[in-house]
């Protein structure tokens, strides 16, 4: 998909000219859910309504996303300014702007659709574009959950099928961006180092209290977002029931957010474009504000060094914040929805002494506490979770946090009782973040110290202190059954080997 702000002009006047255009751009959204539309409302409350084009999708309200009490302490002249961004006369007819107008109109889109929607929305944008004559709109998404293939049944990040699609993407939380004073960072991200930079200018303009910064790395900003909505469930859920045993939370949190960056540096060695990615910018991505310009970690395997991560996205500032910004409780206001999910599935924990029956019956929770299941996109991610870690080759010490939480959610009913009692007791839950990221064939010796009664497990630590090759002398996987069976085994051995031999 070609996605540029240019045509492939080498006139530079046809270039100069556009880019003086792009200063007085217009920027649209389609599809007005509850985050676009705050920033529509944080733009009309700042003066920037006059960049903004809004169009809902058709047969939706532009405020139907809003709750009754948020619509109550909304200032009307905000309001209006933002039906005037939605509305335009045609025919001496008032009529709400669509996709097509947008396309017509802006030199920025944002389908800011969730993932049921995403997908056709672009087709029917590029399809667009097309018709138009318009191919100089680029196109972007902010999209929170992994998308899924039903007929092949395969889940991916939208972003590695279409690696020209732009990402948005920030820390946010809805009443924040309807407060005056507060104020959030976000990144626009697209491979291309020149439509990041003018991509991100153009949103940059929307309102004072929005900073948006360029990046180039767009499939991990959308993993990243996808990631991080699944983990600030687990955040919420330690913050409510583990509130009276808050030594077990740093270790939580940092295991949450590490895993996240981690699980993304591996996705990001994935990238078809890698190369291109750093060796063809027309600048270097130094200019856009990145510290260096790459940023690799290294393994050895069978003696040779292996580049097995790219961290260079973690530079961006505002991804970042946005995985640990939603994984906090917030002084005062409300944490974001998935946050709140959390919140909930502990208290239901605590209430009936287990784990969800399965997701039917958490998102019931969820609505009887009035947080809608629509929203909380990282349920919905959640539900691809075992088909992102086969796609991506996600080790399961890189991803040990969301593993426990899918299991406590999705797994069989024997399992559900190993997990909740590692989740709920706090002695277990450490053990388990201790042990939990380390790679399996490492946590055999510390398994054998736990079984010093059984002749193997002797064996095994006798052969790690006569020779350097104890590795060599008992296989990875010749105790993980019988540990995994073991009654007598502590919960979160037990939930580790059942994730292990599941994934």
């Amino acid at each position: 998909m070609h996605n540029s702000f240019f045509a492939d002009s080498l006139d530079q006047a046809t270039v100069r000219s556009r880019i003086l255009g792009l200063e007085q751009g217009f920027v649209g959204f389609y599809s007005i859910g509850l985050y676009p539309a705050s920033l529509a409302y944080n733009s009309a409350m700042h003066g920037g309504g006059d960049r903004l084009l809004l169009a809902p999708r058709p047969g939706r309200s532009l405020f139907g996303a809003f709750s009754s009490s948020d619509l109550s302490g909304m200032d009307p002249a905000h309001m209006a300014t933002m039906e005037r961004m939605s509305r335009h006369k045609r025919d001496g007819c008032l009529q709400e702007y669509t996709l097509r107008d947008l396309i017509e109109l802006c030199d920025l889109v944002v389908l800011t659709a969730n993932s049921n929607h995403m997908e056709q929305d672009l087709l029917e944008a590029c399809e667009l574009r097309q018709d138009l004559n318009r191919e100089q709109v680029v196109l972007a998404c902010l999209a929170g959950s992994f998308s899924h293939d039903p007929l092949r049944n395969e889940s991916y990040v939208l972003c590695e099928r279409q690696p020209n699609l732009g990402f948005f993407s920030g820390f946010h939380r809805h009443g924040a961006l309807r407060d005056p004073v507060d104020s959030f960072t976000a990144n626009f991200c697209h491979p291309n180092a020149i439509t990041a930079l003018l991509g991100a200018r153009l949103l940059d303009q929307l309102s004072p209290n929005i900073q948006v910064s360029p990046g180039v790395h767009n499939v991990e900003a959308q993993y990243i977002k996808s990631a991080k909505n699944i983990s600030s469930i687990f955040a919420g859920f330690g913050y409510d029931y583990h509130a009276e045993n808050t030594g077990i939370l740093p270790t939580l949190l940092t295991l949450l957010l590490d895993q996240c960056l981690d699980q993304a540096s591996s996705v990001s060695m994935r990238r078809k474009d890698r190369q291109r990615l750093y060796g063809r910018q027309p600048f270097p991505l130094t200019e856009l504000g990145y510290g260096v310009q790459r940023i690799e970690a290294t393994l050895s395997r069978g003696g040779d060094m292996e580049k097995v991560r790219d961290h260079t996205f973690t530079q961006l500032t505002a991804i970042v914040a946005d995985v640990r910004g939603s994984m906090m409780l917030p002084v005062c206001g409300r944490p974001t929805r998935n946050f709140q999910a959390g919140q909930i599935l502990a208290e239901g924990m605590r209430r009936l002494g287990r784990c969800p029956h399965d997701v039917d019956d958490f998102e019931q929770w969820c609505e009887q506490a009035g947080v809608k299941k629509g929203g909380l996109e990282g349920l919905k991610a959640l539900r691809y979770w075992p088909q992102i870690l086969t796609n991506y080759n996600i080790q399961a010490h890189d991803a040990s946090m969301v593993n426990l939480l899918y299991m406590a959610i999705f797994g069989k009913s024997n399992t559900k009782a190993v997990a909740f009692k590692v989740m709920t007791e706090s002695r277990q839950l450490s053990n388990y973040c201790q042990e939990s990221v380390r790679p399996s064939h490492s946590r055999r010796y510390s398994e054998a110290l736990q079984n010093l009664d059984r002749p193997e497990a002797l064996k095994l630590l006798a052969n790690a202190v006569i020779a350097d090759n104890a590795r060599q002398a008992v296989p990875d996987d010749s105790n993980q059954d019988d540990a995994g069976s073991n009654k007598d085994s502590p919960a979160y051995l037990r939930v580790m080997n059942m994730i292990e031999n599941v994934w």
